[in-house]
């Protein structure tokens, strides 16, 4: 009836007047997932780098959701970004051709003696996992003519292939560059695919090798190369 109370607002939705003197509104909870995202600004040098960025980072972003993770948490506020930035820099060698790598490091030279550069660091991801895997390159060659500083190789990352494609895909390079009698590549490496999962095998290597011209042809420079990487 008309002298029914009228139920009684809840404070937070009263209008002001409603609550009491210097009582603030209660804080609502943070948005969680995607609607609480907010990335850093971009900075002009990432904006330099392409469309590709924000791209990755929506990526990852997505896989965080995909986890059941929340990020709008704070330990994981900004790593979408921090993934595609460190995404883009693990994929650099798909902006790189052997010309750029070399970078008129070829040099002539009347040198026909065994060259020979070993345990140069490696690290790139495989394609099946897109995890590291991690380990040494020994590289051997007979010149004609033609030297170049190896090292330069090493700045060189084929992404996403398996060891034994990289392991050619090596030794292909340092024969178009350099037209030798003979190019050998070994490498050995530690695959986090194997370590972290699957046969979970903390201490194995695999050990892949090309071999091509003469160190291929000729068992006796071969052995050469081989008892060269060993010392």
């Amino acid at each position: 009836g008309a002298g029914d109370k009228e139920p009684a607002v809840s404070s937070c939705f009263a209008a002001p007047s409603a609550r009491k003197r210097g009582q603030q509104r209660p804080r609502e909870a943070p948005p969680s997932g995607r609607e609480g995202y907010r990335p850093e600004k971009r900075g002009r040098e990432e904006a330099a780098e392409g469309g590709e960025l924000p791209a990755l980072e929506d990526a990852y972003l997505s896989i965080l959701e995909g986890l059941g993770e929340n990020p709008a948490r704070q330990g994981l506020l900004q790593t979408p970004r921090r993934a595609a930035k460190a995404m883009q820099f693990l994929t650099k060698g798909y902006q790189e051709t052997i010309e750029d790598i070399l970078n008129d490091a070829i040099f002539d030279e009347d040198h026909n003696e065994m060259v020979i550069v070993k345990d140069i660091d490696m690290f790139s991801l495989c394609e099946h996992h897109l995890v590291p895997f991690f380990g040494k390159v020994h590289i051997g060659y007979l010149p004609v003519k033609k030297v170049v500083g190896l090292s330069k190789l090493k700045n060189h990352t084929v992404l996403f292939p398996v060891q034994e494609r990289l392991t050619r895909q090596i030794a292909l390079a340092i024969t178009e560059a350099l037209k030798p009698a003979g190019v050998a590549v070994i490498v050995e490496a530690s695959h986090m695919c194997m370590v972290m999962r699957g046969v979970q095998k903390m201490n194995s290597r695999t050990v892949t090798s090309t071999m091509l011209g003469v160190l291929r042809e000729d068992p006796k420079t071969r052995e050469e190369f081989l008892t060269l990487i060993k010392n």
